[in-house]
């Protein structure tokens, strides 16, 4: 199935950077609702999509010509996971201020623990700005950093998840429903097209564009924090596949392997997501991610086996 869609000027602008300069690193090594029974749109995007995607759903868009290339149920609501911190940052990010500093409580550290969440091993005691956070929440996927920009800006959880909704509905992401900050919860649900949608709009936001294409980030201590971070980012793309920059990965026993990437080749931008690609948190989302790049790009990036994201400080769900 095919949807037209508006051209977007972030499209252009991304696709001005040099090729030569997004190639230059090549990794050598390496309960949802139900579905109908028949679906001939999805049937048809797919049966021209490529051969070995595990995903159970998924999008791929062509962003210059806002054509989709490829979508297995992309109309179907399921748990996103960490997807999620993709509208947590957003909404940060648009309403602005990201030199605030954030005091990191306890609340953040225990909630980590209790629930064995991914995190940015974040300290009680000290100092951070939102834009700080930012990192820790995307890199890593710290549901602490998550929870600490959440109290700040809501002010309290349950005026920013509000917030979180209502930027969706502005967004027209008509199918999707947030309860939490992080993804933890199943409940915390949306589709393929979808999440594509809040993909785009997050990598016009120049602020969210330089977080989510750092493969790491460090932040030496200083008088406000006493504690050096240093943050690796779980999305493996961006060492398997040239021209990746971005954007999330994701992870829970109920949402399966996610992942919403974005990359460039040459003038050609492409968006796109996966969810359920495996149970467990194994890499397999990247390999899609990858198979997927090679046949909307025509390319032919070998493909490493899967690899599990790296640790965070706390091994945890959620990623």
């Amino acid at each position: 199935m095919r949807r037209r869609r508006p051209r977007r000027s972030l499209a252009a602008a991304m696709a001005a950077v040099s090729a030569s300069s997004l190639f230059a690193v090549l990794l050598a090594t390496p309960s949802a609702q139900a579905v109908p029974a028949q679906a001939p749109s999805f049937a048809r995007a797919e049966s021209r999509g490529p051969a070995g995607i595990r995903a159970v759903a998924g999008e791929l868009v062509n962003v210059g010509a806002g054509k989709d290339l490829w979508a297995r149920r992309a109309a179907i609501q399921r748990p996103i996971a960490s997807l999620t911190k993709v509208m947590t940052a957003l909404a940060v990010i648009r309403a602005g201020h990201l030199r605030r500093r954030i005091t990191i409580t306890k609340a953040e550290v225990n909630y980590v623990r209790t629930y064995g969440a991914s995190n940015a091993g974040l300290r009680a005691g000290d100092i951070l700005t939102a834009r700080a956070l930012l990192y820790g929440m995307l890199l890593p996927s710290g549901a602490d950093a998550a929870m600490a920009l959440a109290q700040s800006y809501g002010p309290g959880i349950p005026a920013f998840v509000r917030k979180m909704n209502a930027l969706a509905r502005k967004l027209h992401m008509r199918d999707t429903n947030f309860t939490n900050f992080d993804g933890l919860q199943q409940t915390d649900a949306s589709t393929p097209a979808d999440l594509i949608r809040l993909g785009e709009a997050a990598m016009r936001e120049p602020a969210f564009r330089q977080v989510v294409d750092r493969r790491w980030w460090s932040l030496p201590a200083w008088p406000h924090h006493h504690h050096h971070y240093f943050w690796r980012n779980s999305n493996l793309l961006l060492k398997r596949y040239p021209g990746v920059i971005g954007i999330k990965t994701g992870w829970t026993p109920s949402a399966g392997e996610c992942l919403l990437f974005y990359a460039i080749h040459r003038k050609k931008v492409l968006i796109g997501v996966i969810l359920d690609s495996a149970p467990t948190n194994s890499g397999v989302t990247f390999v899609d991610g990858a198979k997927l790049l090679n046949w909307g790009f025509q390319l032919n990036v070998p493909i490493p086996p899967p690899t599990p994201p790296p640790l965070t400080p706390r091994l945890a769900v959620g990623g």
